[in-house]
């Protein structure tokens, strides 16, 4: 049976870190980042995590088919990081803009979660702890992100709170 590993937690809180810690025993290794660079300072946070983990993976940028990119990895690959799902949720509301649209790839990435091809680790930031926002595009994606990880969490093998750089294991 193949792992997949939920982590979430607040922003900074070392949720990729971690991730990068469990995939640390593997040798073929793939990161498959959600994020695109549309600004300068974005660019600087994707070139400082390409940095972070180092040349050992080989890395797959997928803004929005996440089930596509994980179906189609290298087949000797032993590990994937997904990081992350927040930022894939963001994107799917920015395209779609409809939570019935976007359900359907969630759908699809559960789909592929049921039977992986190899171990998955999912990163995904906890974004329900806070105030409620004040506007609806926010309060939706705060509830989209909030859907997407109770699903993902659901199938997970394990599920792991990260919070302040320390990981609190839920399941």
């Amino acid at each position: 049976m193949k792992d997949l590993i939920f982590l979430t937690g607040g922003a900074r809180s070392g949720k990729s870190a971690y991730a990068l810690q469990c995939a640390g025993c593997y040798e073929k290794k793939v990161f498959l980042a959600t994020a695109e660079a549309f600004d300068e300072e974005m660019a600087a946070r994707v070139q400082k995590h390409k940095e972070e983990r180092g040349t050992g993976f080989y890395t797959i940028e997928e803004p929005m088919h996440l089930d596509r990119a994980l179906r189609e990895i290298p087949g000797e690959t032993e590990v994937v990081i997904v990081d992350c799902l927040t930022v894939w949720a963001g994107n799917l509301l920015y395209r779609l803009g409809s939570s019935k649209e976007i359900m359907v790839f969630v759908d699809r990435l559960l789909d592929v979660l049921q039977n992986p091809p190899c171990n998955i680790i999912l990163v995904s930031n906890e974004v329900g702890m806070g105030i409620v926002p004040e506007n609806a595009m926010a309060r939706e994606f705060r509830d989209i992100t909030g859907i997407i990880n109770q699903k993902v969490a659901n199938v997970s093998t394990e599920a792991w709170l990260l919070c302040s750089g320390l990981p609190v294991k839920l399941k």
